[in-house]
């Protein structure tokens, strides 16, 4: 594991690793922010996924969220959102291939050789995390769009790991909307059930445990009704009675300037959490 970024902020640093990745059979980067209080003592980690096109580097930037993160004595750490390299399959376009790994361990070929992104956020980054920074085994789970999907998946698949989570524009039905269905039917082939354990409208109305969930969602979101579709969400968790706190905000777009209005109370509602 080498370091290739170390930068000061609220008294903390923000840094970016680069490590071998035995899950997905490449080199990986991600993001870790220490808070000051890491000085002192083990502290919780926020694990964010993020979207489509997105690497570890556009929450470290552009949300804000250090200074929360101080305040509240969390650790965040960023991955990258799909494996990466020369070797790596790809695609042409946005939504399928380097960028877009939708956080599933793919089962069709070129996909299955690289494409184990749930494996990869669920298992192999915590443990790597936990082993080598000083922070202890409370986890929270967040994440914008895809990675809101993700972080959903994730939580509602592995009880007992997480705290709490919370998502901004997720896709949360990704198998009956053409993002999902696009990349489902790539890495996952045409057998739809097999979707069903990447789908958080799925997952949740069978759901082991009942965590927190905080979902924002903007109101003026390009993407809210082709793409997203919160309501399939709420719908299935007041059908199965699952907390799920769905906020639609008003004006409010799919960029990161949503996320940067609210993600201090998102960090807020994690602190609570990994607190208790």
């Amino acid at each position: 594991m080498e370091r290739i970024e170390h930068r000061a902020s609220f008294g903390g640093w923000q840094d970016v690793y680069r490590h071998r990745s035995a899950v997905l059979g490449c080199d990986m980067a991600f993001a870790i922010y220490l808070p000051p209080q890491a000085q002192e003592g083990p502290v919780p980690v926020l694990y964010w996924l993020s979207g489509l096109t997105c690497t570890e580097q556009n929450f470290i930037t552009k949300a804000g969220a250090q200074r929360y993160a101080a305040e509240h004595g969390i650790a965040i750490v960023c991955p990258d959102t799909s494996p990466r390299g020369d070797d790596v399959a790809d695609a042409d376009g946005y939504d399928l291939g380097q960028g877009a790994g939708f956080y599933v361990n793919a089962t069709q070929a070129p996909w299955a050789a690289h494409y184990r992104m749930f494996d990869y956020v669920a298992d192999e980054l915590p443990a790597l995390i936990e082993a080598h920074f000083p922070v202890t085994a409370a986890r929270a789970i967040s994440g914008h769009s895809m990675g809101g999907h993700g972080a959903l998946v994730v939580a509602l698949s592995k009880p007992g790991r997480y705290r709490s989570v919370s998502a901004f524009s997720p896709i949360v039905a990704p198998s009956q909307v053409p993002w999902g269905e696009k990349a489902f039917s790539a890495y996952l082939g045409d057998d739809r059930e097999a979707w069903k354990q990447y789908d958080a409208s799925e997952r949740i109305r069978t759901a082991a445990e009942k965590l927190p969930v905080l979902v924002d969602q903007g109101e003026a979101d390009e993407f809210l009704d082709a793409q997203l579709q919160p309501w399939r969400l709420k719908d299935a968790a007041d059908a199965a009675g699952y907390p799920v706190y769905l906020r639609m905000q008003p004006g409010h777009d799919h960029s990161y300037y949503f996320i940067a209005s609210f993600i201090g109370e998102h960090i807020a509602h994690h602190a609570a959490a990994l607190r208790a």
